[in-house]
């Protein structure tokens, strides 16, 4: 069993950054990967970036790339998602999640509540 819990989301104007905090708990973390989606109104879960909580290695979607990074803290059993240059299409609620596989969500089983994040332009 594995929990993990968002926070640091906001409004924040288009060009302007944002640093979201996921807190993981768990016997089992390190078997587990740390996934960030996305969900924007009338759209489906989107991928954002991962992290194999063992070796620390990432995944990060080509639509944000270079623009987001995904990085763990192990002693505070943190994960961050650092949010550059954003724009307004990525105003979205954005969950932190774990799982077994890199990209898709179905394969996370744990999810945290979500934290919304507007962009304004």
């Amino acid at each position: 069993q594995v929990q993990v819990v968002e926070s640091g989301g906001g409004l924040v104007q288009a060009g302007g950054s944002l640093r979201l905090s996921c807190a993981a708990s768990g016997r089992t973390l390190s078997r587990y990967i740390i996934g960030w989606f996305r969900q924007a109104p009338g759209k489906e879960r989107e991928f954002v970036t991962a992290i194999n909580w063992s070796d620390g290695s990432t995944y990060v979607a080509d639509t944000v790339k270079g623009r987001f990074t995904g990085s763990r803290d192990n002693a505070k059993n943190m994960v961050y998602l650092q949010m550059n240059r954003l724009k307004p299409e990525d105003t979205a609620v954005y969950y932190c999640a774990a799982g077994r596989d890199g990209s898709d969500p179905s394969l996370y089983p744990y999810w945290g509540q979500g934290t919304q994040v507007t962009v304004s332009s």
